[in-house]
């Protein structure tokens, strides 16, 4: 089973790029294997995040924002699942996964039909904190959205600004190279008249001499 973390590389929200780091972070300090897929730079990979959080936990623009942890096929939850999961020491029933060996109750190892119990009573808190999670989440789920649309409209306006001012100094210095190539051309020009005018003038002087001296 393969933990997919579905992020955004180029996020412009600090509190989304902190939530996908603190994700990454814990992960590895688990050791649980994870594939990154961004959804900044892949299209497919924005569809499929879309298409396969469940409706329930969708916000009302119905725009789930990232992170988002999917075991397989199946979705585990956005971040702030996660953290009531890691708060509550359950990140594994979060995930899907079967504890490590020698791992403790709270990671979900069964020690026994008591154990057992308060591992399923755990689990209900978790659930109720799922909801919570997802009612803080449609609470500030539009207001993200329209963070990050505006600071990507202002990235591309400045994007767009920085190649129109390169296209015109490169349009210049074309412009100066043209000029220098000109005036380098006539320069030649006047120099092989000058010269071809003198030769003329041997030649002349010449000719003239061998009249006279006839």
């Amino acid at each position: 089973m393969v933990i997919k973390v579905f992020l955004a590389s180029s996020s412009g929200s600090t509190a989304i790029k902190k939530k996908q780091q603190d994700v990454v972070a814990f992960l590895e300090a688990l050791k649980v294997d994870y594939t990154e897929l961004d959804i900044a730079c892949n299209e497919q990979n924005r569809m499929w995040m879309r298409q396969n959080v469940p409706e329930e936990k969708k916000p009302p623009n119905g725009i789930p924002l990232p992170p988002q942890i999917f075991n397989e096929e199946s979705y585990c939850g956005d971040y702030d699942t996660f953290f009531d999961a890691k708060e509550d020491n359950l990140v594994y029933a979060f995930l899907g996964l079967p504890p490590p060996p020698g791992s403790k109750k709270h990671n979900g190892d069964a020690q026994g039909e008591e154990e057992g119990q308060t591992g399923d009573e755990e689990e209900g808190e978790g659930g109720e904190a799922d909801d919570e999670g997802t009612e803080l989440e449609t609470s500030r789920g539009e207001d993200l959205a329209e963070e990050e649309e505006k600071e990507a409209v202002e990235e591309t306006d400045e994007v767009t600004e920085d190649t129109e001012a390169q296209e015109e100094e490169e349009e210049e210095q074309e412009e100066e190279d043209l000029h220098s190539e000109e005036e380098e051309e006539l320069q030649q020009l006047e120099d092989q008249d000058e010269q071809g005018s003198e030769e003329e003038e041997e030649d002349l002087e010449g000719t003239q001499a061998e009249e006279e001296a006839e």
